[in-house]
């Protein structure tokens, strides 16, 4: 089934878990999915002093936009209000979350052209 068609809502009446591979202290709310192709929109929160071990590749492309607080990857800080696209096979991470974060997440394949 396609990722579900949604009119503004609140997602507030969805349930935060703990993502599959990921550490206490990071959590995400799936917005909307396709089981199928693994494509999803989620809200994911780190708690401040999270650290992932990862080194993370995705099969599909990833766009990121931190809402708030801010991640450390290496000697990199990103901050409130910075994006990432990220094509398949882009690595990444493992983070640190000093002040903790959120951020929103669009996973997504593009079709062939």
């Amino acid at each position: 089934m396609p990722k579900q068609e949604k009119e503004f809502f609140d997602p507030n009446t969805l349930s935060w878990h703990r993502p599959e591979g990921y550490p206490d202290g990071v959590w995400e709310l799936i917005v909307t999915e396709d089981k199928k192709t693994n494509e999803f929109t989620r809200l994911l929160k780190f708690a401040s002093g999270t650290e992932t071990t990862n080194i993370l590749a995705h099969e599909c492309w990833e766009e990121v936009y931190i809402i708030e607080g801010g991640l450390i990857c290496g000697e990199q800080v990103f901050t409130k209000g910075m994006v990432a696209v990220r094509p398949p096979g882009m690595k990444h991470g493992p983070f640190k979350t000093p002040v903790g974060a959120l951020t929103y997440e669009v996973h997504y394949r593009r079709s062939k052209e």
